[in-house]
């Protein structure tokens, strides 16, 4: 399913190998969030996104694990962010914001991050519709 709505956004698409099984359950333990379903269906079917300008949309799982414990581990961020515990990051644009899943009690939101400001703004409500943002004609926004 993934595979086809990506394809049909992006043709050029590239199709890294699906995520291992693990690491899904290495994402949660790691980061003590749920992995969203959506999210977990995407990468078991491709383990990444990139976009026309080799942004990673979607980060591979593995990326996924390491940054989030990256950025919850520097020091400098507890004095400069709220706190991220409730972020789970997946993809970013080399030009500057990154993109998280938001978990609150009505259920996860993907929101854009600006480092620079610590702006966070609920972007979209699901994958797909990132996905088409990202990918399809409105590609400027993710910028």
């Amino acid at each position: 399913m993934w595979r086809l709505l990506i394809g049909e956004l992006y043709p050029d698409a590239e199709f890294p190998e699906p995520a291992k099984e693990a690491l899904f359950w290495r994402i949660e333990e790691n980061l003590g969030l749920p992995v969203p379903p959506e999210l977990v269906e995407l990468l078991r079917e491709t383990n990444g996104v990139h976009n026309e300008y080799g942004d990673a949309v979607v980060w591979p799982a593995e990326r996924i694990v390491e940054d989030n414990l990256a950025i919850r581990a520097e020091p400098d961020h507890h004095e400069l962010y709220a706190p991220f515990d409730d972020l789970m990051f997946f993809g970013d644009s080399d030009m500057g914001p990154q993109f998280a899943y938001v978990h609150t009690g009505y259920g996860p939101g993907i929101v854009k991050w600006d480092h620079e400001t610590d702006e966070r703004r609920l972007a979209v409500v699901s994958l797909r519709d990132y996905l088409a943002r990202c990918l399809g004609q409105d590609n400027d926004w993710f910028r």
